[in-house]
């Protein structure tokens, strides 16, 4: 759980980010819609709970998912919920699924992405 993994730790951490991308993150907008062992029980959600914890950050967001993943309407609803927090983001929705040929097809954007956000970063 990559994507989530990098967007948990930068809502955890905000002033140690200026940059995080959620590459077609694995997410859940409650509990009851993970899977067995996606989390140890339901306190663990809810302490990374990225729906209901924190949008607070510093950090330019970048999320982009597959019209075929499983997590497209959870990825396009948190860019949502982030920016209607204030919080810049930049949001892709582009063809694929969840998959290694997605992410490969991506991989340049992602760097100029993470290149621009950087060179801004002091």
């Amino acid at each position: 759980m990559g994507g989530f993994g990098a967007l948990d730790l930068a809502r955890l951490h905000p002033a140690r980010f200026c940059a995080v991308g959620g590459h077609s993150p694995a997410l859940w907008r409650t509990g009851g819609e993970t899977p067995a062992g996606a989390f140890d029980d339901a306190e663990d959600f809810s302490r990374h709970d990225l729906f209901g914890g924190s949008k607070r950050g510093r950090a330019a967001v970048w999320i982009d998912v597959g019209r075929d993943d499983p997590f497209f309407g959870a990825a396009k609803g948190y860019a949502q919920l982030l920016r209607s927090a204030g919080r810049r983001v930049t949001l892709h929705l582009w063809d694929g699924g969840h998959d290694r040929d997605y992410w490969k097809q991506h991989l340049d954007a992602y760097l100029g992405f993470y290149a621009e956000a950087l060179a801004r970063c002091s």
